[in-house]
């Protein structure tokens, strides 16, 4: 596919800064539209790849980002333009499908872990996963496509989360090192490029073992 004229692209395959801009009437979690600005300066720094402007790889990452936004800081999932509501499916690793009210109710860390040794979905609230991921990693959970394997309608693409763990995770101090997570995942999209359902593949066990690798916080206490 080549690049696209980016005035002619529909707006949840535009930045995500865009589709919030443009939000008019939204039910935002916290009352208030969400500021990226603090994380898209290490977005920016971090970054492997820069896809060009109206490429299928900048247009696939913008849609997943817009997804990601919508399901993190939109209440109501009915105001999600990236998806087509009534039909949309989640699942990771050929686990069970969620319904988009389902991941507004419990948030899309809980969908995406499941159930590990070192972390339990099942135990974990919408809220209480948004706070575990934003006190270990303050500068973000960073996300980028790195390359599109097929195009529409079952876009194809690998991917890399990533981020400095500067704080706490759950009871363990943090250890400063950046861990990265890498996978593959499948959006069948619409012909209008709105998601219907995707499905994630990887392995989490070695990003989760570094998330636990610090020392306890009693075992510091008691030194």
């Amino acid at each position: 596919m080549s690049n696209t004229n980016t005035t002619e692209l529909p707006l949840w395959v535009q930045d995500r800064n865009t589709v919030i801009a443009n939000d008019a009437g939204v039910e935002w979690r916290n009352g208030a539209q969400p500021d990226y600005g603090h994380t898209d300066k290490f977005l920016k720094e971090e970054s492997k790849y820069n896809h060009p402007e109206g490429s299928l790889e900048a247009i696939a990452q913008n849609l997943v980002r817009t997804f990601e936004m919508e399901a993190s800081h939109k209440a109501n999932p009915q105001q999600w333009i990236s998806i087509v509501t009534d039909k949309f499916r989640m699942s990771t690793n050929g686990g069970r499908p969620y319904t988009a009210p389902e991941i507004a109710e419990i948030g899309t860390y809980n969908v995406f872990l499941g159930d590990t040794e070192h972390y339990r979905s099942s135990e974990e609230t919408f809220d209480s996963a948004e706070k575990i991921f934003h006190t270990a990693f303050p500068n973000g959970f960073l996300w980028e496509i790195t390359e599109v394997l097929a195009g529409p309608p079952n876009v194809t693409f690998k991917w890399r989360h990533w981020g400095t763990l500067n704080g706490p995770f759950k009871d363990r101090a943090p250890t400063g090192e950046t861990i990265e997570v890498v996978g593959v995942s499948i959006a069948r999209v619409n012909e209008d490029l709105k998601i219907l359902s995707v499905e994630h593949f990887f392995d989490n066990s070695e990003f989760l073992k570094k998330l636990s690798a610090g020392c306890p916080f009693h075992s510091q206490d008691n030194s």
